[in-house]
């Protein structure tokens, strides 16, 4: 390790707190980082989530200044783990390297974590391709693996002709005229200062739940301790430049609200809600959030419109790429078992979902009628 450099294992809450400002700064020169590593977003979801004597935030310190960071914590089950803090409310998580000295930091941060894995698997999951995981994967000196994870759907960062131009033009036209009823209609839309985000999500939530009743709702959405995160971190977020809230009203009554997650490299449109009344109204609420984000972003910079985790019908309509999500499993000798055993895991949960999408969509098969015949017999 070169001479300046410092490495740290933050297992202090109030030290994590006193990060906030290094690692804002590193998080701006690191040209991978999502939404998700803000330390506003990482640390708020350690106050709602976290449990006491779990935290291990290694971070990478040369003359002084903050180059390298691994948001981690510590888990027991089912298999003592090292895995990145915000869980499963988080679309993407990584490592922060500063771009200026990205293999420097990489060296650091694999040697302290080298040491913390004596008795724990390093479980880096969600990780976006090109995301500075790779290099730690890279480096390792021991055993390692590489899984698939989840599949991200994106579109590029431009305005809504391009991506209109990019459907057939049939549809293309759909669209266009659900643009036009949007604007008849008179809906006026308006991004909530930042004073205002604790009020607005509330009123977000309570739509997402209506939007969503009878019709399966992630119940962690419906959770105080969300609410909580959602708050604390969006609020400082929305301070910082990393996310909006939005607010579509119509004859002056909320319908509809939308956050939307910003980083140098992507948005993200997160969460929204939106009152049942507007599909009784022949709202396309989708492509009204789509319209605004893309207006948001045109020449910004940024390389893509995330629609993040998922794959839902709406999204496809867009005609996105698909980007699959990485896993990288990190182990030393001692912990290889711990690792054959995860990889085993993941393969057998990989099967077992796609036998469950083919008996679903068999089922949905069954029960439609059978298409006409479009030829000659």
């Amino acid at each position: 390790m070169k001479t300046g450099v410092i490495v740290e294992v933050c297992t202090d809450e109030a030290r994590f707190a006193e990060l906030a400002p290094d690692w804002r700064r590193l998080q701006g020169r690191c040209r991978t980082a999502t939404p998700f590593q803000s330390h506003a977003w990482l640390h708020s979801w350690w106050l709602s989530y976290g449990m006491p004597g779990r935290l291990r935030v290694h971070v990478v310190y040369r003359d002084g200044e903050l180059i390298g960071a691994a948001p981690l914590m510590r888990v027991l089950r089912p298999l003592p783990a090292l895995v990145p803090l915000g869980g499963t409310i988080s679309d993407f998580a990584d490592v922060l390297l500063d771009d200026s000295c990205a293999q420097e930091a990489a060296d650091a941060l694999t040697g302290a974590l080298m040491s913390s894995a004596r008795g724990a698997l390093i479980d880096l999951g969600e990780v976006r391709p090109g995301g500075g995981a790779e290099r730690l994967h890279a480096n390792w000196p021991g055993q390692r693996r590489r899984l698939a994870d989840s599949r991200c759907l994106e579109l590029p960062a431009e305005g809504m002709d391009v991506l209109l131009g990019r459907l057939p033009s049939n549809r293309a036209q759909r669209a266009r005229a659900k643009l036009r009823k949007i604007d008849a209609l008179g809906i006026e839309q308006r991004d909530v200062p930042p004073e205002e985000v604790p009020g607005a999500l509330r009123t977000l939530l309570d739509l997402h739940g209506l939007q969503w009743q009878g019709r399966g709702v992630t119940r962690e959405h419906l959770r105080s301790r969300f609410e909580e995160h959602l708050a604390r971190a969006v609020g400082e977020m929305t301070r910082q430049g990393e996310a909006v809230v939005t607010e579509f009203r119509l004859d002056g009554e909320v319908v509809a609200a939308d956050l939307t997650l910003l980083s140098p490299a992507l948005a993200g449109g997160y969460l929204y809600g939106a009152h049942p009344g507007l599909r009784g109204r022949k709202v396309d609420v989708a492509t009204m959030l789509l319209r605004s984000c893309a207006q948001r972003i045109d020449g910004s910079g940024r390389a893509a419109l995330s629609m993040l985790r998922g794959n839902e019908p709406y999204k496809q309509h867009w005609r996105p790429e698909v980007r699959v999500n990485q896993r990288f499993l990190l182990a030393r000798r001692r912990t290889a078992p711990l690792l054959w055993a995860s990889t085993l895991h993941a393969r057998l949960r990989r099967r077992a979902g796609a036998a469950l999408r083919s008996l679903r969509q068999w089922r949905d098969g069954r029960s439609r009628p059978a298409p006409e015949p479009s030829g000659p017999a």
